[in-house]
């Protein structure tokens, strides 16, 4: 909706320009937006798409950016200032990846975007719920978060929009009907998905404090035990990453994330990588360079609830795979 809704009113209301920049790293929610505008896809399980070579099919008016990612899946904020043009009109970058954790300096690449005029929008979805998120102190003109990531509903989310002085900034509606929303998207609220959001926010809230210093020790305590394994390795940002999000690389050549999933389903939920990327392979590791490792890649959620020993198991296990 922010995306569609800030590219098509930039490019033929304000006449601004018609260039946006991502990362390669995003959740598919922005990727595949990206990608539809770009000219690429026009299904979200369109196989013409690869990170090494983009292959627009149509032209559907717009240019897209994606960028490289280091080692440690952050976007540099010298790698966006060198990507911005003159017709640049929208930034979308991730707060924080949902495979390896890792957390961009948004603030910083929000002042690059803003130094040359430019919106910025955040896939904020993984932090939320696990990190504070001060709208003063970070200067987004677009956030979008997800109630499920912190024990609400799933189907409902949320479109932060920054008002100016003069209200919400006008975008193009991504669903036209009637005016629910402001006029930005039509359709009928689904009420006690939304009653079921809103508290499920506050409870968050509530125990902000609590939760996040809960899941910042078992976090620490947790890649300090990975740490002494010289068979599994831990991927991201050691230093900015969000807390419980550990993604592991198991060095032995006969491991089969897979296989092992199914062998110790009865005993923990662990996952090859991001629910929404089921089956296919990951776009992150590919652009991090480690995707010939992908079937040996676990993704471990742990909550405030885990307990130090669930991991020494879960650690247990994986060497005597």
């Amino acid at each position: 909706m922010i995306i569609k809704g800030v590219a098509d009113y930039q490019k033929y209301y304000e006449k601004r320009g018609n260039h946006i920049i991502t990362s390669k790293i995003e959740h598919h929610a922005t990727l595949n937006t990206c990608r539809y505008l770009n000219g690429e896809i026009y299904s979200n399980h369109d196989a013409t798409f690869s990170l090494s070579g983009y292959r627009p099919v149509v032209d559907r008016g717009y240019q897209v950016t994606f960028l490289d990612v280091d080692s440690l899946g952050r976007v540099l904020p010298q790698t966006l200032e060198d990507s911005i043009q003159a017709g640049t009109t929208l930034v979308t970058i991730m707060w924080a990846n949902n495979e390896i954790g890792t957390i961009n300096d948004i603030v910083t690449l929000c002042e690059v975007a803003h130094r040359h005029g430019v919106l910025f929008h955040t896939d904020a979805t993984q932090i939320s719920g696990k990190l504070p998120i001060n709208m003063e102190e970070v200067p987004v003109d677009f956030m979008s978060i997800s109630a499920h990531k912190f024990h609400g509903p799933k189907g409902v989310g949320a479109a932060y929009i920054r008002s100016d002085e003069y209200g919400l900034p006008p975008i193009t509606a991504f669903m036209h009907g009637g005016e629910q929303e402001n006029g930005i998207r039509a359709g009928t609220l689904a009420v006690h998905n939304i009653v079921g959001f809103g508290k499920a926010a506050e409870l968050a809230l509530a125990r902000q404090n609590e939760c996040t210093q809960r899941l910042l020790q078992i976090d620490a305590a947790a890649r300090a035990l990975f740490a002494e394994e010289d068979c599994l390795e831990l991927l991201g940002d050691v230093h900015s990453h969000i807390p419980g999000l550990l993604s592991v690389i198991v060095h032995n050549s006969m491991f089969d994330n897979e296989r092992f999933i199914q062998k110790v389903s009865n005993q923990y939920a662990v996952s090859s990588g991001s629910a929404c990327t089921a089956g296919e392979p990951s776009h992150v590791l590919q652009a991090i360079g480690r995707s010939d490792e992908t079937s040996r890649v676990l993704r471990i959620s742990l909550s405030e609830a885990s307990s130090i020993d669930d991991v020494r198991r879960l650690i247990e296990l994986l060497k005597n795979r």
